[in-house]
C-alpha cells in the first residue's frame, strides 16, 4: 500500500479514493508506559459504503450485506502511527476485497468410471473384512 497514492487499490478493477475514508488518530490503550499514553498512534478508519462514488450499486449492496454500511478498521499493533496507518489501509482493502468476492457457481459433474470402480472395490474389501470377523458357521 503506497502512502503517497490517492487511491486504495481493493481489487484489480476497484480502487477507492483516500478522500472517502475518514481517518482518526487516538492514543492506544494497554501497556506501553508514557509513550502509549502521550502519542496518538492508534488509527481508526471509517469508510461509508453508501456514500462512495467508487463502487457500483451492486457492489455497494454486496458490501453492505456482508460488512454493514460504515466499514470500520482499528489498528494499534505498532508504536508508529505511520505503520499503523499502512496496516489499517491494507486491512480495509482486504476486508472490502473479501466482501466483493463472488463465488463462481459450481458445475455438477458425474463420477468417472474409475471412481465408481474404486468405490465398489472398497465396499467389497470392507465387506470381506467384516465377513472374516464373524464366528465360523456350524454345518
Amino acid at each position: 500500500m503506497d502512502e503517497g497514492s490517492e487511491l486504495i487499490q481493493v481489487t484489480r478493477t476497484v480502487a477507492i479514493p483516500r478522500a472517502e475514508v475518514e481517518t482518526r488518530f487516538t492514543t492506544s490503550g494497554g501497556p506501553g508506559g508514557q509513550h502509549a499514553n502521550k502519542t496518538a498512534t492508534r488509527v481508526d478508519l471509517r469508510f461509508d459504503v453508501e456514500a462512495s462514488s467508487a463502487l457500483t450499486d451492486e457492489q455497494k449492496a454486496r458490501v453492505v450485506e456482508r460488512l454493514g454500511s460504515p466499514v470500520r478498521v482499528v489498528v494499534d499493533d505498532e508504536r508508529s502511527q505511520l505503520r499503523n496507518r499502512a496496516l489499517a489501509y491494507e486491512r480495509l482493502a482486504a476486508r472490502l476485497a473479501a466482501a466483493l468476492h463472488v463465488e463462481r457457481p459450481r458445475r455438477a459433474t458425474r463420477p468417472s468410471k474409475g471412481a465408481k470402480e474404486r468405490r465398489l472395490q472398497a465396499k467389497r474389501q470392507r465387506s470381506e473384512t467384516k465377513q472374516q470377523r464373524r464366528p465360523p458357521s456350524r454345518d
